[in-house]
């Protein structure tokens, strides 16, 4: 067989893989992020109530951050030695990192000082190990045509989907094991403190699993001589601003930036809009979770990938983001409309049904956009520079994830109805949207004489 023949085995094998692996990974963190604000708000009792909101928000930002600061990192560094060592490293990371993580939970609570500060910096070192996603999509840019390629990074997006759905089950499934406690502090987090740090140990285990089959399964995708001039330093901030001054890249991250900091006012806020007006427990929100996840899961991994075969992906960026405008302001008008009615004493019960078909709507649109970003970007990139400008991209994401929940977070108590992070994220799909006629036009191809 020759080596062109034995090439497409070897992209599938390497696209199965790294869905696989990511997949895994994800299980992982939709394990321990429900754990995060529950679990350290049991070790700052002592606290003032400011005091806990910056510490649990430091917690959900620091990982976000490092991801902002280390995703190009990572890109560079795979266009330079390979994708596989990367993705081990970052996998290894998550491995030590989440146990980390368990271990700051068994701690006694009269140590809480010492728990929260092993969880801040298990959250740093799983927020650095989860910044390679970037490689993984460069993984699929090697292993996929430029006509395939939005196909293959929805792959990432279901991995993405399905690890979101499974996760949250996993934790419901994990805290069913243990009796509800009846009282104190144990029945405001769901599970006995003693046996909080097995969730997160069952993270660990799960990373180590994908640890192990990227060891065994990961080809390297990267080509020999793709690279010959991959940028040597680590992050720059000159080497991110060139990727964004690229007029056929910039929009678009810039674009991608903005949704990603819609749909996290959503996402940051879903779990304290149902607690407060449908009076939902933290069981409940894993459920409702796992139905996000799910939809997610169906949307990338069903419909995007049968769409992207006969639709561009612009087009496709257009029909999520007019499903995320609609699915977000559904819900701020459900908010609004829950209000009124609990005003007068009525039920908020009723509601719930439109609250899910808003949320899916909203979450089917996003599922749409983020893999016809990520495709948009990865065709217009230099190839040399495939995996930096992916990891700009992806350092952009964690921005608009630093930035979107503490926006969401702040303006949720201003109103009543909880419908104002709803309506900030459809005023920044607004700004989306007037960027769509830049951000679709395609590269110029080069003249002759700049080609000579």
């Amino acid at each position: 067989m020759t080596s062109a023949e034995a090439a497409p085995k070897s992209n599938r094998s390497a696209l199965l893989v790294v869905f696989l692996v990511v997949f895994i990974d994800l299980l992982g963190f939709g394990i321990v992020l429900p754990l995060v604000p529950l679990v350290s708000d049991g070790y700052l009792v002592d606290y003032s109530q400011g005091q806990k909101d910056l510490a649990i928000g430091l917690l959900f930002s620091l990982f976000s951050l490092m991801q902002f600061v280390f995703s190009p990192v990572w890109g560079r560094l795979s266009d330079r030695i390979g994708r596989r060592p990367i993705l081990l490293m970052s996998l290894g990371g998550s491995v030590v990192f989440y146990a980390l993580f368990a271990v700051a939970c068994a701690i006694p609570t009269d140590m809480g000082l010492l728990a929260v500060g092993l969880m801040l910096l298990s959250r740093i070192g799983a927020g650095i190990a989860g910044a390679s996603v970037s490689t993984a999509s460069a993984v699929i840019a090697d292993s996929t045509t430029p006509e395939n390629r939005a196909k293959g990074m929805g792959l990432i997006g279901a991995a993405f989907g399905i690890g979101f759905t499974f996760g949250p089950l996993l934790a419901f499934a994990v805290l069913s094991l243990f009796p509800d406690p009846a009282s104190g502090e144990a029945e405001r987090i769901g599970i006995d403190p003693k046996y909080a740090w097995i969730p997160a140990a069952t993270a660990s285990c799960l990373s180590l699993l994908s640890l192990l089959l990227a060891v065994l399964r990961m080809p390297e995708t990267l080509k020999p001589g793709t690279t010959p001039h991959a940028d040597r330093r680590g992050f720059s901030l000159t080497r991110s601003a060139d990727v964004l001054k690229m007029p056929s890249v910039g929009p678009l991250i810039l674009m991608y930036f903005l949704a990603i900091f819609a749909f996290a006012n959503f996402e940051a806020t879903l779990s304290r809009f149902t607690k407060d007006v449908f009076g939902f427990n933290v069981k409940q929100n894993f459920l409702v979770f796992a139905g996000v996840g799910c939809v997610l899961m169906v949307a990338q991994g069903g419909f995007y990938r049968r769409f992207a075969g006969k639709m561009n992906e612009l087009s496709l960026l257009r029909a999520g983001l007019v499903m995320m405008f609609l699915g977000l302001g559904g819900m701020g008008t459900v908010a609004y409309l829950a209000w009124q009615v609990k005003e007068t004493g009525g039920t908020t019960s009723p509601f719930q049904w439109q609250l899910y078909l808003a949320a899916g709507v909203a979450v089917f649109g996003f599922a749409f956009v983020n893999p016809s970003v990520a495709g948009l970007v990865s065709r217009r990139a230099d190839p040399t520079r495939q995996g930096e400008v992916l990891g700009v991209n992806q350092s952009f994401t964690a921005i608009g994830r630093i930035l979107g929940p503490l926006l969401g977070n702040l303006v949720y108590g201003i109103h009543p109805s909880h419908a104002l992070p709803f309506a900030a994220a459809v005023g920044v799909l607004l700004i989306v949207v007037l960027l769509l006629p830049v951000a679709g036009r395609e590269p110029t191809p080069p003249t002759a004489s700049e080609i000579a």
